[in-house]
Protein backbone atom coordinates (compact mmCIF):
# COMPACT_ATOMS: atom_id res chain seq x y z
CA UNK A 1 0.00 0.00 0.00
CA UNK A 2 1.51 3.41 -1.02
CA UNK A 3 1.94 6.30 1.58
CA UNK A 4 -0.77 8.51 -0.69
CA UNK A 5 -3.30 6.01 0.05
CA UNK A 6 -2.83 5.81 3.73
CA UNK A 7 -2.82 9.39 4.46
CA UNK A 8 -5.88 9.59 2.30
CA UNK A 9 -7.73 7.37 4.37
CA UNK A 10 -6.83 8.09 7.75
CA UNK A 11 -7.67 11.97 7.11
CA UNK A 12 -11.38 11.21 6.99
CA UNK A 13 -11.08 9.11 10.15
CA UNK A 14 -9.41 11.61 12.28
CA UNK A 15 -12.03 14.41 11.25
CA UNK A 16 -14.62 12.37 12.25
CA UNK A 17 -12.99 11.05 15.86
CA UNK A 18 -12.76 15.17 16.00
CA UNK A 19 -16.15 15.80 15.25
CA UNK A 20 -17.29 13.09 18.04
CA UNK A 21 -15.44 14.72 20.69
CA UNK A 22 -16.60 18.23 20.09
CA UNK A 23 -20.35 17.05 20.15
CA UNK A 24 -19.42 14.75 23.51
CA UNK A 25 -17.71 17.86 24.99
CA UNK A 26 -21.01 20.21 24.01
CA UNK A 27 -23.19 17.74 25.18
CA UNK A 28 -21.62 17.66 28.56
CA UNK A 29 -20.90 21.46 29.06
CA UNK A 30 -24.89 21.94 27.75
CA UNK A 31 -25.85 19.00 31.29
CA UNK A 32 -23.59 20.43 34.03
CA UNK A 33 -25.23 24.41 33.53
CA UNK A 34 -22.50 25.68 31.75
CA UNK A 35 -24.12 27.87 29.71
CA UNK A 36 -24.44 31.99 28.93
CA UNK A 37 -27.33 33.63 30.80
CA UNK A 38 -26.94 36.10 27.58
CA UNK A 39 -27.50 33.77 25.06
CA UNK A 40 -30.45 34.73 23.07
CA UNK A 41 -31.45 31.42 21.98
CA UNK A 42 -32.33 30.24 25.90
CA UNK A 43 -35.81 31.39 26.47
CA UNK A 44 -36.84 32.58 29.69
CA UNK A 45 -40.17 30.56 32.08
CA UNK A 46 -43.30 32.09 31.46
CA UNK A 47 -44.29 34.96 34.36
CA UNK A 48 -47.00 33.43 36.65
CA UNK A 49 -50.58 34.52 35.51
CA UNK A 50 -52.59 37.35 36.87
CA UNK A 51 -56.07 36.53 39.08
CA UNK A 52 -58.36 38.61 40.75
CA UNK A 53 -58.88 37.13 43.97
CA UNK A 54 -61.26 38.11 46.34
CA UNK A 55 -61.16 37.49 50.08
CA UNK A 56 -63.81 35.99 51.85
CA UNK A 57 -65.34 37.69 54.44
CA UNK A 58 -68.68 35.92 56.47
CA UNK A 59 -71.90 38.23 55.72
CA UNK A 60 -75.01 38.86 58.17
CA UNK A 61 -77.79 37.35 54.98
CA UNK A 62 -81.49 35.84 54.46
CA UNK A 63 -81.43 32.67 52.64
CA UNK A 64 -84.01 32.63 50.52
CA UNK A 65 -85.77 29.76 48.49
CA UNK A 66 -87.23 29.61 45.00
CA UNK A 67 -90.44 27.50 44.25
CA UNK A 68 -93.39 27.61 41.99
CA UNK A 69 -96.57 28.69 42.76
CA UNK A 70 -99.92 29.80 41.90
CA UNK A 71 -102.49 32.65 42.69
CA UNK A 72 -105.48 32.55 44.57
CA UNK A 73 -108.12 34.79 45.68
CA UNK A 74 -108.84 35.68 49.44
CA UNK A 75 -112.14 36.47 49.21
CA UNK A 76 -114.52 35.39 46.40
CA UNK A 77 -117.99 34.77 45.74
CA UNK A 78 -120.08 32.92 43.10
CA UNK A 79 -123.01 34.71 42.82
CA UNK A 80 -126.69 32.55 43.21
CA UNK A 81 -130.62 33.82 43.57
CA UNK A 82 -131.83 32.64 47.02
CA UNK A 83 -135.37 33.36 45.44
CA UNK A 84 -136.93 32.15 42.12
CA UNK A 85 -138.48 34.95 39.99
CA UNK A 86 -137.79 37.35 36.86
CA UNK A 87 -134.56 39.40 37.03
CA UNK A 88 -135.64 42.94 36.77
CA UNK A 89 -132.14 45.06 36.69
CA UNK A 90 -128.42 44.47 36.51
CA UNK A 91 -126.68 47.28 38.25
CA UNK A 92 -123.01 46.77 37.71
CA UNK A 93 -121.02 46.76 34.19
CA UNK A 94 -118.54 43.88 34.06
CA UNK A 95 -115.07 44.80 35.56
CA UNK A 96 -116.55 46.98 37.97
CA UNK A 97 -114.90 47.08 41.33
CA UNK A 98 -117.76 46.66 43.98
CA UNK A 99 -117.98 47.31 47.57
CA UNK A 100 -119.55 44.70 50.21
CA UNK A 101 -123.33 45.55 50.02
CA UNK A 102 -123.34 47.04 46.70
CA UNK A 103 -126.88 45.96 44.71
CA UNK A 104 -126.09 43.62 41.49
CA UNK A 105 -129.63 42.36 40.64
CA UNK A 106 -133.41 43.11 41.36
CA UNK A 107 -135.40 39.96 40.52
CA UNK A 108 -139.07 40.90 40.72
CA UNK A 109 -140.10 41.66 43.76
CA UNK A 110 -143.48 42.05 43.91
CA UNK A 111 -144.47 38.49 44.79
CA UNK A 112 -142.04 38.84 47.76
CA UNK A 113 -144.00 41.91 48.91
CA UNK A 114 -147.58 40.75 48.46
CA UNK A 115 -146.11 37.02 50.71
CA UNK A 116 -145.33 39.40 53.51
CA UNK A 117 -148.35 41.38 53.30
CA UNK A 118 -150.04 38.38 54.06
CA UNK A 119 -147.58 37.27 57.04
CA UNK A 120 -147.92 40.16 58.37
CA UNK A 121 -151.92 39.90 58.38
CA UNK A 122 -151.24 36.66 59.43
CA UNK A 123 -149.44 37.52 62.43
CA UNK A 124 -151.86 40.64 62.96
CA UNK A 125 -154.61 37.77 63.85
CA UNK A 126 -152.54 35.54 65.92
CA UNK A 127 -151.72 38.61 68.15
CA UNK A 128 -155.45 39.69 68.21
CA UNK A 129 -156.08 35.76 69.37
CA UNK A 130 -153.68 35.43 72.18
CA UNK A 131 -154.44 38.94 73.61
CA UNK A 132 -158.16 37.59 74.06
CA UNK A 133 -156.56 34.31 75.15
CA UNK A 134 -154.72 36.01 77.60
CA UNK A 135 -157.31 37.96 79.03
CA UNK A 136 -159.57 34.79 79.47
CA UNK A 137 -156.46 33.16 81.27
CA UNK A 138 -156.30 36.37 83.76
CA UNK A 139 -159.59 36.04 84.98
CA UNK A 140 -160.12 32.56 85.20
CA UNK A 141 -156.80 32.95 87.71
CA UNK A 142 -158.88 35.67 89.88
CA UNK A 143 -161.77 33.13 89.66
CA UNK A 144 -159.60 30.33 90.81
CA UNK A 145 -158.35 32.11 93.82
CA UNK A 146 -161.99 32.92 94.72
CA UNK A 147 -162.64 29.49 94.65
CA UNK A 148 -165.15 30.06 91.70
CA UNK A 149 -163.44 28.22 88.94
CA UNK A 150 -162.85 24.86 88.85
CA UNK A 151 -158.74 23.60 87.95
CA UNK A 152 -159.93 21.69 85.24
CA UNK A 153 -161.46 25.40 83.29
CA UNK A 154 -158.42 27.10 84.48
CA UNK A 155 -156.19 23.93 83.07
CA UNK A 156 -158.35 25.17 79.61
CA UNK A 157 -157.29 29.01 79.84
CA UNK A 158 -153.83 28.30 80.29
CA UNK A 159 -153.43 25.62 77.72
CA UNK A 160 -155.78 28.26 75.06
CA UNK A 161 -152.82 31.04 76.18
CA UNK A 162 -150.46 28.67 75.30
CA UNK A 163 -151.72 27.61 71.87
CA UNK A 164 -152.43 31.35 71.16
CA UNK A 165 -149.19 32.69 72.21
CA UNK A 166 -147.31 29.59 69.94
CA UNK A 167 -149.44 31.01 66.76
CA UNK A 168 -147.71 34.46 67.08
CA UNK A 169 -144.24 33.18 67.23
CA UNK A 170 -145.31 31.31 64.13
CA UNK A 171 -146.62 33.97 62.36
CA UNK A 172 -144.08 36.19 63.46
CA UNK A 173 -141.29 33.43 61.55
CA UNK A 174 -143.08 33.79 58.47
CA UNK A 175 -143.11 37.21 58.29
CA UNK A 176 -139.07 37.37 59.09
CA UNK A 177 -138.87 34.83 55.88
CA UNK A 178 -141.29 36.82 53.65
CA UNK A 179 -138.73 39.59 55.02
CA UNK A 180 -136.10 38.26 53.97
CA UNK A 181 -137.41 36.74 50.68
CA UNK A 182 -138.04 40.56 49.59
CA UNK A 183 -134.50 41.54 50.74
CA UNK A 184 -133.12 38.60 48.93
CA UNK A 185 -134.73 39.66 45.60
CA UNK A 186 -132.42 42.45 45.92
CA UNK A 187 -129.21 40.88 45.19
CA UNK A 188 -126.35 42.65 46.34
CA UNK A 189 -122.19 41.87 46.54
CA UNK A 190 -121.26 39.84 49.55
CA UNK A 191 -117.33 41.13 49.20
CA UNK A 192 -115.94 43.79 47.85
CA UNK A 193 -114.05 43.19 44.94
CA UNK A 194 -113.56 43.03 40.84
CA UNK A 195 -116.56 41.86 39.42
CA UNK A 196 -117.28 39.39 36.28
CA UNK A 197 -120.35 39.30 33.63
CA UNK A 198 -124.07 38.88 34.15
CA UNK A 199 -124.18 35.54 33.23
CA UNK A 200 -128.11 36.15 33.17
CA UNK A 201 -129.58 39.41 31.83
CA UNK A 202 -132.71 41.24 32.43
CA UNK A 203 -135.81 39.21 31.96
CA UNK A 204 -134.14 35.85 32.90
CA UNK A 205 -136.93 33.75 35.12
CA UNK A 206 -134.31 31.96 37.34
CA UNK A 207 -135.08 29.77 40.66
CA UNK A 208 -134.08 29.17 43.70
CA UNK A 209 -132.52 26.25 45.24
CA UNK A 210 -129.59 23.53 44.95
CA UNK A 211 -129.45 23.74 40.88
CA UNK A 212 -129.97 27.60 40.99
CA UNK A 213 -127.17 29.14 38.00
CA UNK A 214 -124.47 31.81 39.10
CA UNK A 215 -125.22 34.98 38.31
CA UNK A 216 -122.00 36.32 38.37
CA UNK A 217 -118.88 36.30 40.25
CA UNK A 218 -116.55 38.69 42.48
CA UNK A 219 -113.52 38.04 43.43
CA UNK A 220 -111.32 40.46 45.51
CA UNK A 221 -107.89 41.65 43.88
CA UNK A 222 -106.15 43.91 46.19
CA UNK A 223 -104.15 40.93 47.73
CA UNK A 224 -104.03 36.79 46.70
CA UNK A 225 -102.82 33.73 48.52
CA UNK A 226 -100.34 32.42 46.34
CA UNK A 227 -100.15 28.64 47.04
CA UNK A 228 -97.17 26.28 46.96
CA UNK A 229 -95.35 23.22 48.70
CA UNK A 230 -92.10 23.66 50.57
CA UNK A 231 -89.81 21.30 51.41
CA UNK A 232 -89.51 19.36 54.33
CA UNK A 233 -86.07 20.99 55.77
CA UNK A 234 -87.18 24.73 55.03
CA UNK A 235 -90.77 23.77 57.52
CA UNK A 236 -88.69 22.40 60.03
CA UNK A 237 -86.44 25.60 59.71
CA UNK A 238 -89.16 27.98 59.97
CA UNK A 239 -90.88 25.92 63.39
CA UNK A 240 -87.57 25.47 64.93
CA UNK A 241 -86.45 29.37 64.33
CA UNK A 242 -86.47 31.47 67.18
CA UNK A 243 -89.38 33.28 66.14
CA UNK A 244 -91.90 30.02 67.13
CA UNK A 245 -89.97 29.37 69.91
CA UNK A 246 -91.05 33.14 70.84
CA UNK A 247 -94.28 32.98 70.22
CA UNK A 248 -94.22 35.35 66.89
CA UNK A 249 -96.10 34.29 64.10
CA UNK A 250 -95.70 33.09 60.31
CA UNK A 251 -95.12 36.86 59.20
CA UNK A 252 -91.09 36.37 60.15
CA UNK A 253 -90.78 34.94 56.66
CA UNK A 254 -90.92 37.44 53.79
CA UNK A 255 -91.87 36.55 50.35
CA UNK A 256 -91.02 37.55 47.12
CA UNK A 257 -93.60 37.37 44.03
CA UNK A 258 -92.38 37.78 40.38
CA UNK A 259 -94.16 36.66 37.30
CA UNK A 260 -93.02 35.24 34.07
CA UNK A 261 -91.34 37.58 32.03
CA UNK A 262 -92.03 40.27 34.45
CA UNK A 263 -89.33 42.07 36.56
CA UNK A 264 -91.48 43.64 38.96
CA UNK A 265 -91.27 42.42 42.50
CA UNK A 266 -94.67 41.70 44.80
CA UNK A 267 -93.35 41.28 48.19
CA UNK A 268 -95.69 39.13 51.13
CA UNK A 269 -95.12 36.80 54.05
CA UNK A 270 -95.83 33.63 54.83
CA UNK A 271 -99.86 33.35 56.02
CA UNK A 272 -100.16 29.57 56.94
CA UNK A 273 -99.22 26.13 56.48
CA UNK A 274 -100.99 22.85 55.92
CA UNK A 275 -101.94 20.66 59.19
CA UNK A 276 -99.98 17.26 56.99
CA UNK A 277 -96.59 16.65 54.82
CA UNK A 278 -97.28 14.47 51.71
CA UNK A 279 -96.00 11.82 51.93
CA UNK A 280 -95.36 11.18 48.30
CA UNK A 281 -93.72 14.59 47.61
CA UNK A 282 -92.06 14.79 51.29
CA UNK A 283 -93.41 18.43 51.19
CA UNK A 284 -96.12 20.84 53.00
CA UNK A 285 -98.30 23.05 51.33
CA UNK A 286 -97.56 26.64 51.93
CA UNK A 287 -100.27 29.72 51.22
CA UNK A 288 -98.47 33.42 51.53
CA UNK A 289 -100.23 36.54 51.52
CA UNK A 290 -99.04 39.15 48.67
CA UNK A 291 -100.19 42.85 48.03
CA UNK A 292 -101.23 43.22 44.28
CA UNK A 293 -99.63 46.83 44.93
CA UNK A 294 -100.07 47.82 40.95
CA UNK A 295 -103.34 45.64 40.54
CA UNK A 296 -101.68 43.54 38.05
CA UNK A 297 -102.14 40.21 39.63
CA UNK A 298 -105.45 38.07 39.01
CA UNK A 299 -106.83 34.99 40.37
CA UNK A 300 -104.80 31.40 38.53
CA UNK A 301 -101.61 33.25 37.58
CA UNK A 302 -98.46 31.01 37.82
CA UNK A 303 -95.71 32.57 39.64
CA UNK A 304 -92.05 32.21 41.18
CA UNK A 305 -92.41 32.52 44.82
CA UNK A 306 -89.08 33.31 46.77
CA UNK A 307 -89.68 32.40 50.66
CA UNK A 308 -86.82 34.05 53.20
CA UNK A 309 -85.68 32.38 56.31
CA UNK A 310 -87.33 33.69 59.14
CA UNK A 311 -83.76 34.68 60.73
CA UNK A 312 -80.40 36.54 59.04
CA UNK A 313 -77.04 34.31 59.81
CA UNK A 314 -73.92 34.90 58.96
CA UNK A 315 -72.57 32.99 55.45
CA UNK A 316 -69.94 33.14 52.92
CA UNK A 317 -70.34 34.56 49.22
CA UNK A 318 -68.66 33.51 46.18
CA UNK A 319 -69.49 35.17 42.79
CA UNK A 320 -70.55 32.76 40.48
CA UNK A 321 -68.04 33.05 37.87
CA UNK A 322 -65.55 31.39 40.61
CA UNK A 323 -67.08 28.49 40.54
CA UNK A 324 -66.18 25.56 38.42
CA UNK A 325 -67.84 21.51 37.41
CA UNK A 326 -65.93 19.15 37.46
CA UNK A 327 -68.22 16.37 36.60
CA UNK A 328 -70.64 16.59 39.41
CA UNK A 329 -68.65 18.17 41.58
CA UNK A 330 -68.50 22.26 42.61
CA UNK A 331 -64.94 23.82 42.69
CA UNK A 332 -62.92 26.78 43.66
CA UNK A 333 -59.51 27.98 43.26
CA UNK A 334 -57.80 29.38 46.47
CA UNK A 335 -54.53 31.24 46.58
CA UNK A 336 -52.38 30.23 49.50
CA UNK A 337 -49.81 32.24 51.17
CA UNK A 338 -46.95 31.27 48.59
CA UNK A 339 -49.34 32.66 45.81
CA UNK A 340 -49.53 28.92 44.70
CA UNK A 341 -53.81 28.03 42.99
CA UNK A 342 -55.24 25.46 45.40
CA UNK A 343 -57.94 23.25 43.51
CA UNK A 344 -60.94 22.87 46.59
CA UNK A 345 -63.97 21.13 46.03
CA UNK A 346 -66.80 23.24 47.72
CA UNK A 347 -70.38 22.27 48.88
CA UNK A 348 -73.54 25.40 47.58
CA UNK A 349 -76.23 26.63 48.95
CA UNK A 350 -78.81 29.06 47.70
CA UNK A 351 -78.23 32.05 45.90
CA UNK A 352 -78.00 35.54 47.35
CA UNK A 353 -77.88 38.84 45.08
CA UNK A 354 -75.85 37.18 41.95
CA UNK A 355 -73.93 34.90 44.48
CA UNK A 356 -73.73 31.67 45.70
CA UNK A 357 -73.78 30.46 49.20
CA UNK A 358 -70.79 28.17 50.24
CA UNK A 359 -71.74 25.94 53.23
CA UNK A 360 -68.43 24.06 52.98
CA UNK A 361 -65.10 23.72 51.29
CA UNK A 362 -63.38 27.14 52.24
CA UNK A 363 -63.51 29.01 55.49
CA UNK A 364 -63.66 32.87 55.99
CA UNK A 365 -60.26 34.80 55.35
CA UNK A 366 -59.04 32.53 52.60
CA UNK A 367 -58.50 34.57 49.02
CA UNK A 368 -60.46 32.81 46.19
CA UNK A 369 -59.85 33.23 42.35
CA UNK A 370 -62.78 34.97 40.89
CA UNK A 371 -61.55 35.75 37.24
CA UNK A 372 -58.88 33.76 35.13
CA UNK A 373 -59.58 30.07 35.89
CA UNK A 374 -59.19 29.26 32.81
CA UNK A 375 -55.17 30.34 32.95
CA UNK A 376 -54.90 28.57 36.37
CA UNK A 377 -53.82 24.65 36.93
CA UNK A 378 -53.93 23.07 40.32
CA UNK A 379 -50.44 23.97 42.90
CA UNK A 380 -49.18 26.26 40.19
CA UNK A 381 -47.73 29.88 40.64
CA UNK A 382 -50.25 33.28 40.18
CA UNK A 383 -50.25 36.30 40.35
CA UNK A 384 -53.12 37.36 43.03
CA UNK A 385 -54.75 41.04 42.13
CA UNK A 386 -57.56 42.12 44.06
CA UNK A 387 -60.27 41.91 42.14
CA UNK A 388 -61.48 45.81 42.98
CA UNK A 389 -58.16 47.02 42.27
CA UNK A 390 -57.82 45.15 39.03
CA UNK A 391 -61.06 46.59 37.48
CA UNK A 392 -59.84 50.76 38.91
CA UNK A 393 -56.41 49.44 37.02
CA UNK A 394 -58.31 48.55 33.72
CA UNK A 395 -60.59 52.04 34.19
CA UNK A 396 -57.40 53.57 33.63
Amino acid sequence: MSLRHLRSTALPRTRLAIALTLAAAAAVYVVTGHVNADDPAIVAAPPAPQVEVTTLEPVEIRAWNEFSGRLSPVDSAAIKPLVSGTIQQVLFEEGDWVEAGSPLFVIDPRPHEAALAAAEAQLATAQSRAQLAQDEFDRAEQLLESRLLSQSLFDSASSALRVAQAAVAEAESVVSQAQLNLEYAHVSAPVSGRISRAELTVGNVVEAGPNAPVLTTVVADDRFYVEFNVSEPLYLEFMRSEHMRTGQDTQAMPVELTLANDGRSYHGHIHAFDNHLDTRSGTIRARALVENSDGALTAGMYATVRVGAAQTAEALLVPERAIGTNQNHKFVYVVDAANVAQYRQVTLGGQHEGQRIVTGGIEAGEQVIVNGLARVMPNTPVDPVPAAESQAVAAR
